[in-house]
């Protein structure tokens, strides 16, 4: 299967896109290609897809319930006792939900953790994104479920390719909090003899970094290194608490680290993540939305303002996390932590990308078209997603969609009922 993208914006000219199977085969002005397909984008800019780095896909279901709640008691009190209740099927629309979010507002993968892994993967499937998906591991430092999510993950590497090649596995170690020592060091070494990553919560507020000192005697990031679990295969959501000393070993063994704004704030987990520090060491960091119980959206633009806006606040520093470093960070930077060759529109890169609607106020002067998608629009202006070289938005219309907002809906009342 063939598709030609016609007159789409392009670093300020008109530029046709040549895509064959899954791959952008020839990027140009008026290429003399014939396709299977053609698209004609005139009056709209072309972009790689978002790359969402930390979700908790399902949650759409918990979005609005349990607002207002410091993240202690919202978990213990709103979310953990409804999530018990989960079944495959709630799983399931809850993830198709999360897909439809993500399409229509431009990401075309995501990092996930969550259980019901079965459920997520065949979702996310059916929907046409890209997702690298780990299934939650709690052992709550109780050896005989540490070896009950030993086994399950065993079992998840051996049916993981029943899914196909846009998803793919990895191991997800919910946080130091939930998830034994020895269970993060048997994690590692998994990951490492099957070149898996590590999906971690890790850093994200005060209380987690006053609870490790006094449970381990060292801070999260220090005990990690304790363990010897620190490695190029490790991915870290929030990262908020973190000193120079921590820094440099997240740097020093290549760990990648996802920034999630929405929900640090709305859970006041805290504001002041070292963005500009971690870059400076050459830590890779991504952007992610979380959950939509603790961000109430997956929208990965909005997601970009809310970086770039916490971050010259509390730095009272305009010229801080600039709306292109923003950008770089919810695409190329974010595949490429992902080990993935996505996020640019190049030759040989992985055919996932969106057309923006220019005819847009948002985009009303145009003087920088960067910072008009970071600062002034939303995911609303994403016309077209193409995932995979397959159109699964166009006229921001997705096969279907009605029928996922309806099921999902009613899963979510009925779960919060049972």
């Amino acid at each position: 299967m063939s598709l030609l993208i016609k007159n789409a914006w392009l670093a300020g000219e008109a530029t046709d896109i040549y895509i064959e199977g899954n791959e952008i085969r020839r990027v140009g002005s008026s290429l003399p290609c014939s396709a299977d397909r053609q698209i004609d984008a005139t009056h709209k800019a072309v972009i790689p897809g978002f790359v969402n780095g930390h979700t908790h896909a399902a949650m759409t279901l918990f979005r609005g319930f349990g607002d207002d709640m410091p993240l202690k008691p919202w978990l213990e009190e709103k979310i953990w006792p409804n999530e018990a209740k989960l079944t495959h099927e709630d799983v399931y629309w809850g993830v198709k939900l999360a897909c439809l979010e993500m399409i229509k507002s431009g990401t075309t993968t995501f990092l996930d953790m969550y259980m019901h892994f079965g459920a997520v993967a065949e979702a996310t499937e059916e929907m046409g994104l890209r997702a690298v998906l780990s299934g939650a591991c709690f052992d709550h430092f109780d050896p005989e479920l540490s070896e009950r999510c030993k086994r399950s993950n065993e079992r998840l590497l051996q049916t993981v390719g029943r899914y196909g090649s846009r998803i793919q596995l990895a191991l997800g170690p919910h946080a130091i909090y939930t998830v034994s020592g020895p269970l993060l060091q048997w994690c590692d070494a998994f990951a490492k003899e099957h070149a898996l990553l590590i999906h971690l919560h890790l850093a994200e507020t005060e209380g987690e970094v006053a609870d490790s000192v006094r449970r381990f005697g060292l801070t999260p990031v220090r005990y990690l290194h304790k363990l010897g679990v620190l490695s190029p295969r490790l991915v870290i959501a929030h990262g908020v608490y973190v000193d120079e000393e921590e820094l440099r070993l997240l740097a020093d063994h290549g760990v990648k680290v996802i920034h999630n704004p929405a929900s640090n704030m709305k859970l006041a987990s805290g504001y002041r993540f070292k963005y500009q520090e971690m870059r400076a060491l050459g830590i890779p960091v991504g952007i992610g939305t979380d959950g939509c119980a603790s961000s109430n959206n997956l929208d990965m633009i909005e997601a970009m303002k809310l970086a770039s806006l916490l971050g010259k606040v509390w730095r009272k520093d305009p010229e801080a996390l600039t709306c292109g470093e923003m950008f770089a960070s919810a695409t190329e930077i974010g595949a490429s932590l992902l080990g993935l060759k996505a996020g640019k529109i190049a030759e040989g890169y992985l055919a996932d990308l969106c057309l923006i609607d220019l005819r847009q106020p948002a985009f009303t002067p145009n003087f920088d078209f960067v910072s008009n998608l970071v600062y002034a629009a939303n995911g609303s202006c994403v016309d077209t997603v193409i995932c995979d070289g397959k159109v699964l938005m166009e006229h921001r219309h997705v096969p279907g969609e009605e029928e996922i907002m309806e099921r999902a809906a009613a899963m979510a009342y009925d779960l919060v009922k049972r």
